[in-house]
């Protein structure tokens, strides 16, 4: 399990103090995988802060960079290395971006032991064609797409493709954004799912985004602490079979 950023780290001031606990809460809870991007406003800034107070080499790292002008690509990347310790475990390309430059930076900065690994980020499914071009190009390690049980676009040919090259997958919007848990089902609705750990419908949709394993990681945001704690579990086994993930998807489309 992993933390996104947007929105919720997006803050200055005394609110960073709080958002610093969340970071330092997701941690003790398991969570190490924190995604950013400058395109999140402050939130690089504020993760960086609260790494470097709850522990950076606990930490794996993932930003990106979002910019067709070069300069500017620059400045984003010297400012997101200077944030997380002079290095970032997976610099990815928002939203595919000017990808192939974007991408000859990268693979610099991974030569020169700055970057770990490479990605490609997009949000839109009008997208996916030009994604899945970049996916057979080799050029990088990990793709970052929507997925959540009222949206399984990458099923058909994303994550396929991703499992045959060998490709991470990291899940954005694995909460539909907030608006699935919103819909939530009754209590008794979720019996049939206690068993595998869920205690919540939160959980439930985490769960089956994670039961697919095709998927390496998946990133919902949160500004509470005990919401960290509460995903982290859900990131626990025992996982969905294809019956219960079919019963997670029935409910969050009704």
């Amino acid at each position: 399990m992993g933390l996104g950023t947007w929105q919720v780290l997006d803050v200055r001031g005394r609110e960073e103090e709080a958002r610093h606990e969340v970071v330092g809460e997701a941690l003790e809870a398991g969570i190490t995988l924190f995604d950013s991007s400058p395109m999140y406003g402050e939130a690089e800034r504020v993760l960086g802060d609260a790494l470097e107070k709850h522990g950076r080499d606990r930490a794996t790292v993932a930003t990106k960079v979002w910019t067709s002008d070069d300069r500017e690509a620059e400045r984003q990347i010297e400012h997101a290395l200077n944030f997380f310790g002079g290095h970032v475990e997976l610099y990815q390309v928002h939203n595919l971006v000017a990808i192939e430059k974007r991408l000859d930076m990268l693979e610099r900065l991974k030569e020169e032991g700055k970057v770990r690994s490479i990605g490609a980020t997009h949000y839109s499914h009008s997208a996916f064609p030009a994604l899945m071009d970049v996916m057979r190009g080799g050029r990088i390690d990990f793709v970052q797409v929507p997925y959540n049980a009222a949206d399984t676009t990458v099923t058909e040919e994303i994550l396929p493709l991703a499992e045959e090259l060998d490709l991470g997958v990291i899940v954005m919007v694995p909460l539909g954004s907030g608006r699935l848990v919103r819909n939530a089902p009754s209590e008794e609705e979720l019996e049939p799912l206690r068993e595998f750990g869920v205690e919540t419908w939160a959980q439930a949709l985490l769960k089956f985004v994670l039961s697919d394993e095709r998927v390496s990681c998946a990133i919902p945001a949160t500004s509470k602490p005990e919401r960290a704690r509460e995903n982290a579990r859900a990131g626990e086994p025992p996982f969905f079979g294809d019956e219960e993930r079919e019963y997670v998807r029935r409910l969050a489309r009704r």
